[in-house]
């Protein structure tokens, strides 16, 4: 216990600190042991709020919104980042599903704010930083953050870097976490869909603490398994293959006829999971029987693309990619926790926390596929049927091209083998000097994140090769590789396979499962990476106010300085087969990278006035940190803000700020790497109009009119890190109101303006955008874009782009925030019980993105689209009487376009379906206190099925629909 000489003292001083000291550890400062003449009081804490409110959200000059352990039960899921993407700021796009085609980042969830990233949004665990949950972003894994542990989550929806440091330009996130736990407490929580998707999930929970006899010290222990079922898009009831088709009612543009059809069953014939022979040619175009027997490919009705098209049903021998789409991966994940504190003296506290975090994650990716660059030797090949072979040959075929999916061999399925341990010790207290009390904490952390990542059944292309060109072996009476068969070979034969080519297996590449296990084998592998993340940091921070030498009008000046030290290191190393670009991938090499930052940062608060006219409260705040990173330089943020309440039921707040976010280790380090893209050829006839340098250009690099480009299938990518990238600059204001009538006990209404302006912003320049690029120059193609693409010189088809990191992007968005929040005891209306509203929403005015900020008329609008609704509202209501309590939860998601709103974008006429329509969903749930020991939970989530329409799977909505959670909460003294 810590001591005191004036209990007032440590009120005030809690009030004039406010934000200052939302940097100590748990986020709330100690008010020390006081005594009286009279008696003895003893204060064990006083939350730092800064306000005389008791919402910490309504008390300080930047917007803080809540989220409670109780509605955290209530979503009766593990997964906190997609229980934080419900809130109106929070985006979806790196939450559990949204990370959902990532490798790297299955599994991960992490916050974001504003829609400018995860990476510029920082989130902090007891106000203090943790260790990411990948090598290629700086965002935290929710997920690694056990809900039943969680006592609060603060949301201060703003640019915060000065006062908590880089990455939270668009602002923070702070979990708190449960301390000082007496007793025993068993949790068990679990919940299904009720439309037999499949979508479940599961937790149980341990949590347990004591405390010494004489309250000095306290240790908690926590344990918990959980589990996440993996669910198919397919699987969701309103998936069916939607896509789009050309309108052949269409006579061209502005002519108000709906250029293309959104309709269902759109996949590709041209390729499948039995073999296409023939593939880009309708007329001979075969494919085969599950058993290998040649037949007619069936024919598309309606054109979307070169490769795709619609289809009357679902065909088996039709690709379609939602067979293949991982909506929720599997996920199983152990925690074991424990924090302590101990009271070294009545002045001083030793603390602490340590964790370990076991997730294994798995998830599907499309299987290794051919498109068309199959050779299959006619004459020969000892699996292809007699009738298919003379059909063939008839037609003066000796050797033909072939499509195929490789699924028997099975699916690219990612596992994650994520692990994570953190360690946090310190101390804090007080001390006295010149007869002022100063509030310390000095701090450790280290944490570190290993994953080992696989993707199993990746193809050997040469090896493939080898395998398809299947021969009749007479030495043997029995099927082999030509590479196996002297007599076989030409003069100018060489084996193809790279890998054990003396071990050739041929392969039956015809229908579905008809190659041995042996030839699996020889054609396929596991792509193995393990990276492997560390972060240490120490600081220190002190804080003071002013009591003992002067005061405002308003009272003393709160102070607080601090200083921080941090290592960020990451590595990756790859298997040896993939380093060497054995598999479909070019080869990857290992990586490493590190950079350490040494920062200084100072807060201070002004109370100018207090309770006089017109100022009922009137104070100013300032904050600077300056950090030097050895591999960005240095970087200084500032912020100011004011909080000024004329009378009693209004306060005017308001912030003004510059953020920084730093390169991380991904941006700054990574080597070239490859990956894939989805992208449009800008010089394909369907897009060459849509700008008016399109078509010269084109032409300037030798591409045909009419060129219908192949670029419905993955392309390849290679990319990587910059380590010449500097720090991106932010400009953040947030200016609200907040009114407490006092003629309306318990009501409080928060409105607040913000905008966020980036400059300087790390981008990787997207395929798609150095395509564009290429060919939208004025005066002719961009060199420096344009030396970025290869095209094969026989079809024009893009085969490779290169992309990177550069300090070239600008970010803007701005909107209105508001929430409203009353609590009524019905005993005034002659009915029992108490009443809770909690009504939030965001309006956005802007949400726009420059891919190159020197180029401010080339401008991406995302407000309005699909995951970036312009509305968006959520209700809260809490009914309680006696040991129940009723939850009714509501959220409404304005109707998004499905086109690119941009200026020059799209338009509604470009498709007939051009929008999603708002989504109001329902929740409701119920709690009872059996008695002091066992509480009872039952919730309905999505009360009236509504899901969105099938041809969106945007992680912002719903898609599973209605689902029942329950759960039990056992406590022993």
């Amino acid at each position: 216990m810590f001591n005191n000489s004036r209990i007032a003292k440590s009120v005030r001083l809690a009030c004039a600190f406010g934000t200052a000291l939302a940097i100590s550890t748990s986020g709330a400062a100690f008010a020390q042991e006081t005594q009286s003449e009279d008696d003895d009081v003893t204060v064990e804490k006083i939350s730092v709020t800064g306000s005389r409110i008791a919402r910490p959200e309504l008390s300080t000059p930047a917007p803080i919104v809540t989220v409670g352990a109780a509605e955290i039960e209530r979503f009766g899921s593990p997964d906190l980042g997609s229980i934080l993407a419900e809130l109106p700021a929070i985006a979806a796009g790196s939450t559990l599903i949204g990370n959902n085609n990532s490798n790297a980042n299955a599994g991960l969830s992490s916050p974001d704010l504003r829609s400018l990233g995860d990476t510029r949004t920082l989130t902090l665990v007891n106000g203090k930083r943790h260790v990411a949950g990948s090598p290629f972003s700086n965002a935290v894994d929710t997920g690694a953050i056990p809900a039943a542990m969680i006592d609060r989550i603060e949301v201060i929806t703003g640019g915060a870097s000065a006062i908590y440091g880089s990455d939270a330009v668009a602002g923070v996130v702070n979990v708190i976490l449960r301390d000082d736990y007496e007793g025993v407490e068993l949790r068990a929580t679990g919940s299904t869909d009720t439309e037999s998707i499949g979508a479940r999930s599961n937790t149980l929970s341990l949590l347990t603490g004591a405390t010494t006899d004489d309250g000095r010290g306290n240790v908690t222990f926590f344990a918990s398994k959980s589990s996440i079922n993996e669910v198919l898009i397919p699987e969701l009831q309103q998936a069916a293959n939607w896509g789009t088709i050309v309108n052949p009612d269409d006579t061209g543009e502005e002519d108000g006829i709906p250029d293309r059809l959104r309709v269902r069953n759109v996949g590709s014939e041209m390729i499948n999971g039995f073999g296409v022979i023939n593939p880009f040619d309708d007329a001979s175009r075969l494919t085969f029987t599950p058993g290998g027997v040649g037949t007619e490919q069936v024919m598309r009705d309606g054109t979307n693309s070169f490769a795709f098209g619609s289809f009357d049903q679902p065909y088996d021998s039709v690709f379609f990619t939602e067979n293949y789409e991982n909506y929720i991966p599997d996920q199983e994940t152990i925690t074991l926790a424990s924090t302590f504190r101990y009271d070294l003296t009545d002045k001083m506290r030793f603390y602490g926390d340590v964790k370990y975090v076991d997730k294994d994650i798995a998830q599907q990716f499309q299987p290794s596929f051919d498109f068309g660059g199959l050779s299959i030797n006619v004459e020969d090949n000892v699996y292809l049927d007699d009738a298919t072979r003379q059909t063939l040959l008839n037609n003066g075929q000796t050797t033909v091209p072939m499509a195929r999916f490789f699924d028997d061999i099975g699916n690219r399925s990612a596992s994650n083998d994520r692990r994570l341990f953190r360690v946090v010790g310190g101390f804090e207290g007080y001390f006295t000097l010149a007869n002022t009390d100063f509030d310390y904490d000095v701090y450790y952390t280290h944490g570190q994140t290993s994953n080992i990542r696989k993707t199993l059944n990746d193809l050997i292309p040469t090896n493939l090769e080898a395998a398809l060109d299947s021969v009749y072996d007479p030495s043997t009476a029995s099927f082999a590789c030509r590479s196996q068969v002297p007599d076989a070979q030409g003069e100018d034969y060489e084996d193809p396979a790279e890998v054990n080519g003396d071990q050739c297996v041929p392969f039956n590449p015809f229908g579905f499962g008809n190659a041995s296990s042996a030839a699996q084998d020889f054609v396929s592998g596991t792509v193995t990476r393990e990276d492997e993340l560390t972060q240490d940091m120490y600081g220190a921070t002190v804080s003071f106010d002013s009591t003992n030498y002067f005061e405002l009008p308003g009272g003393p000046v709160g102070f607080a300085v601090g200083y921080e030290y941090r290592e960020e290191e990451v590595t990756t190393t790859t298997d040896e087969f993939t380093k060497a670009g054995f598999f479909t991938n070019a080869a990857t090499p290992d990586s490493f990278g590190g950079y350490d930052v040494e920062e200084f940062f100072v807060e201070v608060r002004l109370p100018v006035l207090s309770d006089v006219f017109m100022a009922r409260e009137l104070s100013f705040d300032g904050a600077f940190r300056s950090a030097d990173y050895s591999h960005a330089g240095s970087a200084d943020a500032w912020q100011v803000g004011f909080l000024w309440s004329p009378i009693e039921d209004v306060r005017l707040r308001g912030t003004i700020g510059e953020a920084v976010r730093a390169p991380n280790v991904d941006e700054a380090f990574s080597p070239q790497s490859p990956g894939f893209a989805n992208i449009n050829d800008p010089c394909d006839a369907d897009n060459i109009n849509d700008d008016p340098d399109r078509v010269a250009n084109c032409a300037a690099l030798g591409i045909p009119a009419g060129f219908e480009a192949n670029d419905n299938v993955s392309i390849d990518t290679l990319s990587g890190g910059n380590p010449d990238l500097f720090s991106e600059e932010s400009e953040s204001r947030t200016v609200g109101v907040v009114w407490t009538p006092t003629f309306i006990e318990n009501l409080s209404v928060t409105l607040d303006w913000y905008d966020i302006e980036i400059t300087d912003a790390i981008t990787q320049v997207l395929s798609q955008d150095i395509l564009d690029n290429c060919v939208d120059a004025t005066g002719g193609p961009d060199a420096g874009f344009c030396s970025q693409i290869d095209r094969d010189p026989t079809t024009n088809d893009i085969t490779l782009v290169r992309s990177g990191f550069i300090n070239a992007s600008a970010l803007t968005t701005s909107g209105l925030e508001m929430q409203i929040r009353y609590t009524t005891d019905l005993e005034r209306f002659d009915l029992p019980g108490e009443l809770r509203f909690n009504i939030q929403g965001n309006k956005v005015n802007e949400l726009n993105e420059y891919a190159f900020q020197d180029r401010p008329d080339e401008i991406n609008v995302e407000d309005g689209e699909v995951g970036d609704p312009s509305y968006q509202f959520r209700t809260i209501v809490d009914y309680r009487i006696d040991q129940w309590s009723v939850n009714y939860t509501s959220r409404f998601i304005d109707r998004s376009a499905l086109f690119d709103v941009s200026p020059g974008g799209d338009s509604t006429e470009d498709q007939d379906i051009s929008f999603v329509g708002s989504i109001w969903t329902h929740d409701v749930s119920v709690n009872y206190d059996l008695d002091d020991n066992m509480e009872l939970f039952l919730g309905v989530r999505n009360v009236f099925n509504k899901v969105p329409p099938g041809y969106t799977f945007d992680p912002l909505y719903d898609l599973v629909g209605r689902r029942v959670n329950a759960g039990v909460t056992i406590r022993f003294e």
